[in-house]
């Protein structure tokens, strides 16, 4: 298989444990503190991989200048996006209780924002396999393990809401399918360009994915489990960090 297309293949695996999650928070009847329990672990879990897995390999790819420039304007592409969903409807597209309406404005948004989430982590995934070393199997674990409570929190707000349960598992494919076509172009678009370009590129997905983990993940995690929260998102710091050296 040519490796623009594993690397396709991939991050549509990454990307299908939001259906996952969506199957979990549509058909199980999961209380709100479980939700945030999940979410919290999830948030633990990427932090991990950014700091270990992302951040580094940007800097061992383009130096200080071109890591740090990228993740600073990760975070700003990712917040300005953010704040323009946001207003449109999907500011609480992870929250699990009545936070969301239904509206066609607000679902086009909850897709948005959803997108918006999930691109960056996806163009990691085909980044991770220009040098041809195969995906960063931590990254795609970390990913995956995250994408559930994203999909089962998202759901179970959207079923609060009164989405049909058809609407929401159409958006999860799509953003599922979109996933591996951020992935397939992560590799082909950036995989000739210099070391520095591909650290900066890095570095700004991961940017992207701290602002997103700050601005959805940690208050759906704190809403329920309140000062639990932290010790939940640690263990999952501590799985993703143990992960990552065992991959070594």
């Amino acid at each position: 298989m040519h490796t623009s297309f594993e690397a396709a293949l991939w991050g549509w695996l990454a990307g299908s444990s939001l259906l996952i999650g969506a199957a979990l928070g549509w058909f199980l009847k999961l209380s709100s503190r479980s939700i945030s329990s999940v979410m919290a672990f999830g948030s633990g879990v990427l932090v991990s991989a950014l700091c270990f897995e992302l951040m580094d390999e940007a800097f061992q790819r383009g130096g200080y200048f071109s890591s740090g420039m990228g993740f600073v304007i990760g975070v700003a592409l990712y917040t300005t996006g953010a704040r323009f969903v946001n207003k449109r409807g999907a500011k609480f597209r992870k929250r699990s209780g009545n936070f969301q309406k239904k509206n066609d404005s607000n679902g086009k948004a909850i897709a948005m924002g959803a997108l918006l989430d999930g691109i960056p982590e996806s163009i990691v995934i085909g980044v991770s396999m220009i040098e041809g070393k195969g995906a960063g199997l931590v990254t795609v674990l970390a990913i995956f393990i995250s994408n559930i409570p994203e999909g089962l929190s998202s759901s179970s707000g959207m079923k609060a809401a009164g989405q049909s349960k058809t609407y929401v598992f159409s958006l999860w494919s799509g953003i599922a399918l979109v996933s591996g076509i951020a992935s397939f172009l992560g590799f082909t678009l950036i995989g000739g360009m210099s070391p520095m370009i591909i650290g900066g590129v890095t570095a700004l997905a991961a940017g992207a994915i701290l602002a997103m983990i700050v601005d959805t993940m940690i208050p759906e995690a704190y809403e329920e489990e309140g000062d639990w929260a932290g010790m939940i998102t640690g263990a999952g710091f501590l799985v993703s960090f143990i992960c990552s050296k065992l991959s070594m």
